[in-house]
């Protein structure tokens, strides 16, 4: 492939969520020891760090096992996939440099510095082979060793080489490198055959923090190799391009099979691809990567969303304002955005200057950057004139179009675009309000997202990042509590997201997911004590007093791109009806019966209902599938009994059908489906 890799992040090997049996030993001993009779255990949590099997655990220390199918331990198997494959890839091409392998989101990946890319018949042969190691069960064996040893041993391996010359800083590895170097001891991972016999043998090597599985026997036939990218090392633009294989393991065939099913599935609901064949939006390369335009049926859609948003913000006591694309660098030199968020943005446009005859510069310009975020400018119309107690809570709302410069390899569709316009709220309220505020905001979006058909959530917490922050940490503690008490009130399970918050604030953001089990990050809502203080932002106490506000800020849909791309993959194109560009496709059995449904549809246009008759010369079966590839919700047949009978068939999208509906029950039926955004 071409185009540059953008995989999800690795994944760090995250704490178990099932309740396990701890252990606190006595002597010295190890997993393999304590557990001798649970073959479902693969690893086990010492004092919380997961730690080879075989591993000797010395008297004192908490003990907890850790099997295949809970997170740990799915990290694991992938992790142990990895390193089979790249023995693979140096079975073959023994010339192939090893860059990082960790486990990611269902799967792994490994990258490696090789002549010419990998191709599709390269990834089959490269499955059999692995399959070949699986079976032959070759022992993962942990050895400690210092940096000089670490050097000397993989000395024909630059790429492990620059790993261990960065030992102690993950972070500036770069992504992945903390399953291979960090802050405690460097190790080597072996792959042994034979283990325990006077013929073993090592067969391969990495340098590597693990843990393992024992064998790679324990890996299983829930294995295979999906695809290949092109993948700067370490994540920086600066470094080689390296070849990056991806894969995906699971403890079983049958739950591989199942994967690789939703994969298809959603493959099948791609927005991309069913945004072209529904004539929805496209990507016309003369505007530019990550820049989408939207056609007449997806515009009917967006305008849909949107229209319903607003009625439901004016509602909940929102207030509309407008702001401009474009502004001066200051605005976003005092919100803090230049020092954090730089970038993300594009480059600026030098404005303003003037010039005398002779090239002397008159009047200097100044810079201008086209918005990433539109709570600054939200900032200055709080502060355009002085502010009451009494005006607060103030919901100030705006559908607002930001741009942000994402690389081109990140680019990804509606879900990862350079332009997109946010449903963005920022909420000014006093300390005492805040809570309550919150907890309004908190169901107010999800009633809204409810209402668009998502309910399945949960909630994640994310929490300050010390190197990349503003505030005291008394603002942010207080913050944090805050939002923790709103999201555990709600019922929702909260899940943690470390160091995963903005510079100025902690955030609640609303996960949900989607027809197929899939996790999409919806809502937003940050409590920020930071920026009201950067913008010297004041209101007047009932005591004549000048204080400050608390800002929440809240994106309910993230954008509305992405939520438009998120739906249409919920639903597969399907629309509920009060969604679907068309709502009501007619179809004349023959062309005697056009102008009997032309009044049916006149009726239904009447009140508000998106109707057509479909005039086309067609022939009827063909009209029918037409408008089943259109998933219009609603198709009304007519022919001579109908009329007679002053009815119509209704033909839904399942492909069943209701005969004989008199035209008032069938026009009450279709609006009131509407009206009720019922789910069809």
């Amino acid at each position: 492939m071409s185009d540059v890799a953008s995989p999800p992040s690795p994944t760090a090997l995250p704490s178990a969520d099932t309740t396990t049996e701890a252990t606190k030993t006595t002597a010295t001993t190890s997993g393999v020891e304590l557990y001798a009779e649970r073959r479902d255990v693969v690893v086990v949590r010492v004092d919380g760090e997961l730690w080879d099997l075989d591993r000797e655990i010395p008297a004192g220390h908490v003990v907890e096992p850790v099997t295949i199918g809970e997170p740990d331990g799915l990290a694991v198997l992938r992790h142990s996939a990895a390193h089979v494959l790249a023995q693979a890839v140096q079975q073959v091409n023994p010339d192939a440099k090893l860059g990082i392998g960790p486990p990611v989101t269902d799967g792994f990946y490994y990258d490696f510095d090789v002549e010419t890319p990998f191709t599709p018949e390269d990834l089959k042969a490269l499955d059999k082979i692995m399959g070949r190691i699986i079976k032959e069960g070759q022992t993962f064996r942990r050895r400690v060793v210092t940096e000089d040893e670490a050097r000397a041993e993989l000395a024909g391996e630059p790429y492990k080489l620059e790993l261990i010359g960065l030992k102690g800083s993950s972070a500036e590895a770069g992504e992945g490198a903390d399953v291979e170097v960090g802050a405690g001891e460097l190790t080597i991972y072996e792959n042994v055959r034979g283990a325990g016999r006077e013929s073993e043998t090592v067969v391969w090597k990495d340098l590597c923090r693990g843990p393992h599985l024992p064998s790679t026997r324990l890996i299983g036939n829930g294995v295979q190799l999906q695809r290949s990218a092109a993948a700067y090392w370490r994540g920086s633009e600066k470094n080689p391009m390296l070849q990056r294989v991806y894969g995906t393991a699971w403890p079983s065939k049958d739950e591989l099979k199942a994967y690789l099913e939703r994969l298809a599935e959603a493959e099948r609901r791609d927005h991309r691809r069913l945004g072209s064949e529904m004539d929805l939006f496209s990507f016309p390369d003369e505007i530019g990567s990550g820049l989408a335009v939207f056609h007449p049926k997806g515009g009917v859609i967006r305008n849909a969303m949107e229209e319903y948003s607003r009625q439901k913000h004016i509602e909940g006591g929102y207030e509309f304002v407008y702001s401009p694309h474009i502004t001066k660098e200051k605005l976003y030199q005092v919100s803090g955005h230049l020092d954090w968020y730089a970038e993300g943005m594009y480059p600026p446009m030098h404005l303003d200057e003037e010039l005398d005859d002779d090239g002397t510069v008159r009047k200097p310009g100044q810079n201008y950057y086209l918005k990433p975020m539109n709570c600054p400018m939200h900032n200055l119309i709080f502060d355009a004139r002085g502010r009451s107690y009494r005006e607060l809570p103030l919901r100030l709302f705006e559908f607002g179009t930001v741009y942000r410069y994402e690389k081109s390899g990140v680019v990804h569709g509606l879900t990862r675009a350079r332009g997109f316009t946010q449903d963005d709220a920022h909420i000014y309220c006093t300390r005492e309000q805040m809570k309550d505020e919150l907890t309004g905001t908190l169901n107010f979006v999800l009633d809204l997202l409810k209402d668009y058909g998502l309910e399945d959530f949960y909630l994640e917490l994310s929490t300050r990042d010390p190197e990349k922050s503003v505030g005291s940490d008394e603002a942010w503690d207080e913050a944090t509590r805050t939002l923790e008490e709103v999201a555990t009130a709600s019922g929702l399970d909260l899940v943690p997201d470390p160091e995963g918050a903005a510079f100025y604030g902690p955030k609640i953001s609303v996960q949900a997911k989607d027809a197929i089990g899939r996790t999409w990050q919806m809502s937003t809502i940050q409590l920020d004590f930071n920026l009201p203080e950067k913008f010297d932002l004041q209101y007047t106490a009932d005591d004549g007093s000048r204080q400050r506000p608390v800002m929440i800020h809240r994106a309910l849909f993230g954008s509305i791109e992405r939520f438009f791309a998120v739906l249409l993959e919920h639903y597969a194109g399907a629309f509920p009806a009060w969604l679907a560009p068309v709502q009501v496709k007619a179809v004349p059995v023959a062309d005697a019966f056009d102008d009997y449904l032309a009044d049916v549809v006149t009726r239904l246009k009447a009140q508000g209902i998106r109707a057509e008759v479909d005039y086309s010369d067609d022939r009827f079966g063909k009209k029918i599938r037409n408008a089943a590839k259109e998933k219009v919700p609603f198709t009304l047949i007519a022919g001579g009994e109908d009329v007679e009978a002053g009815a119509v068939s209704f033909r839904f999208r399942d492909g069943t059908q209701e005969n004989g509906v008199p035209v008032a029950d069938a026009i009450e039926r279709i609006v009131g489906a509407v009206r009720d955004r019922v789910q069809v």
